[in-house]
């Protein structure tokens, strides 16, 4: 009789989460649409945008998001940081402002603390860039910013559209935590450990918590 590693089990766990992703598409999607179009109306500007962030064995990739910023949010981001030095702090310490001045709207507001700006995250899972549960990709220019210890550990595995941090206190954590919390999934990773993640991220986003 064959048995199963947990090498095997971990495979056809990431193959499921593929198939839910595929499944959920179709949902998300009904809910991203409507969003997006009237954060057009109040922005124009494409209604999903590609972002660089580090993936797997440190290789880049781009995520999908739901436009919830102002058009050439990038450029109007470094000049912001650039003129005010309590943001500038903010964001190397946590990896992002809580005032962001770039969101826009007060329904864009709503799509990032509900994450619903995340949801197109699931056409990155159907193509293996992403798992529904590992560490947050996060930019480039940030993931420097983690030491090159735990930095190391977080590259192991597909990033995933939530994740340790994610129900531990998701935009409030400094990045020092964020490292700290991503070194203890990789370590602790299994299907049990993902699908509690799973079942807490829903009662965070559902609270809104922490969502900025």
């Amino acid at each position: 009789m064959k048995r199963y590693r947990s090498k095997d089990f971990m495979f056809l766990w990431e193959y499921s989460q593929r198939l839910i992703a595929i499944f959920l598409l179709l949902p998300a999607f009904a809910i991203i649409l409507p969003i997006g179009l009237i954060i057009f109306l109040v922005s124009p500007g494409a209604i999903l945008i590609k972002q660089p962030r580090e993936g797997k064995n440190g290789t880049i990739f781009n995520m999908l998001k739901l436009r919830t910023m102002v058009a050439d949010a990038e450029n109007y981001l470094r000049k912001y940081l650039k003129e005010n030095k309590t943001a500038n702090q903010e964001w190397i310490t946590y990896g992002r402002l809580i005032d962001d001045p770039r969101i826009a709207g007060r329904v864009a507001k709503f799509a990032r603390r509900f994450s619903i700006d995340e949801l197109p995250q699931l056409l990155n899972v159907v193509c293996g860039e992403m798992n529904l549960v590992g560490p947050r990709p996060l930019p480039p220019e940030i993931a420097r910013l983690i030491s090159s210890s735990n930095l190391e550990i977080r590259r192991k595995v597909l990033p995933g559209i939530t994740g340790l941090w994610q129900v531990s206190g998701r935009s409030e954590l400094k990045i020092s935590e964020i490292g700290l919390l991503d070194k203890i999934y990789v370590e602790r990773h299994n299907i049990f450990f993902d699908i509690g993640i799973l079942l807490r991220t829903v009662l965070v986003v559902v609270s809104g918590n922490g969502a900025y």
